[in-house]
């Protein structure tokens, strides 16, 4: 009796520059592998001529006989093609300073199982988080980052994306400014988090300067880091309205809510591999 090989599930990713025949090329690499697409989405950006394709497939090759059946397709269009297996833990490191809010949102998804992490560590700038980490069974580090020791925190980073594998820098109400030398080692990689109040509120105390000013919308925004403070490509938003009767720590309340639900959707769209860069924007296959 023959034995039916296993399937293999995986994520394909293929960006190039737009034009004839990438989708007919891809999809025959893929029937080559003995694949099976199960879920496909597609996107040409008019802005930079560039060309988006999320595949999601079975096949009964292993997973290097697909790449390399994808090979000459990639060389053919100048694409960058990646595969990733399907449901395999993306390797996070997580960044927080003392806001408990964002690290929970994260944490508490990867316990139940609908954040699809690996979390080996978190590192803090302040010891105030440890015993939320301590709760999950995460490992957790304090460095204090004075202007004596910035660098060397900024090493240790370094150190732990490339002794742990990490794939994905979170940071979790972070609140340092990261040098632009680590904002390129983390091209892409790293994801940040606040509220939507930026550039008009900065500083201290947003929640009371839009409560002083009367705001009717509340959110948050999260995106790729990059040394330009608060403005890489952006990859998840959301608002709701408030009244006038909301006091500063109301108005707080729903900021954090916002917050969590925001960069864990984020995170869990670069664990999916839904996420492409188009430049300075993202192209979101959610």
């Amino acid at each position: 009796m023959t034995q039916t090989p296993a399937l293999h599930n995986s994520i394909l990713t293929f960006t190039c520059l737009d034009q004839a025949g990438i989708v007919h090329a891809v999809s025959g690499a893929i029937v080559a592998a003995q694949g099976n697409i199960l879920e496909s989405q597609q996107y040409y950006s008019p802005e930079t001529g560039m060309f988006f394709i999320r595949i999601q497939l079975e096949h009964g090759s292993e997973r290097a006989e697909l790449s390399d059946c994808l090979a000459p397709v990639a060389r053919r269009f100048q694409a960058e093609a990646r595969v990733y297996e399907v449901g395999r833990p993306t390797r996070c490191l997580i960044l927080v300073s003392t806001a408990p809010h964002c690290l929970n949102a994260i944490l508490s998804r990867v316990t139940t199982g609908t954040l699809p992490l690996d979390v080996p560590l978190v590192l803090g700038n302040h010891p105030d988080l440890a015993e939320l980490a301590g709760f999950y069974g995460v490992p957790f580090e304090h460095h204090a980052v004075l202007a004596e020791t910035k660098a060397d925190v900024e090493a240790r980073i370094r150190q732990l994306v490339v002794e742990q594998d990490i794939e994905l820098v979170v940071l979790a109400r972070y609140m340092q400014i990261l040098s632009p030398e680590l904002c390129d080692f983390l091209t892409g990689r790293a994801i940040n988090i606040h509220h939507s109040f930026l550039p008009g509120f900065k500083g201290a105390n947003p929640y009371r300067q839009a409560h002083a000013r009367g705001v009717k919308l509340i959110g948050a925004t999260a995106h790729f880091v990059t040394a330009d403070l608060d403005e890489g490509p952006i990859i998840e938003q959301s608002v709701t309205r408030v009244g006038h009767a909301k006091s500063v720590s109301q108005l707080s309340e729903i900021g954090r809510d916002i917050e969590s639900t925001v960069l864990a959707h984020a995170v869990r769209l670069f664990a999916e591999h839904r996420i492409l860069l188009d430049g300075v924007r993202t192209v979101v296959f959610d």
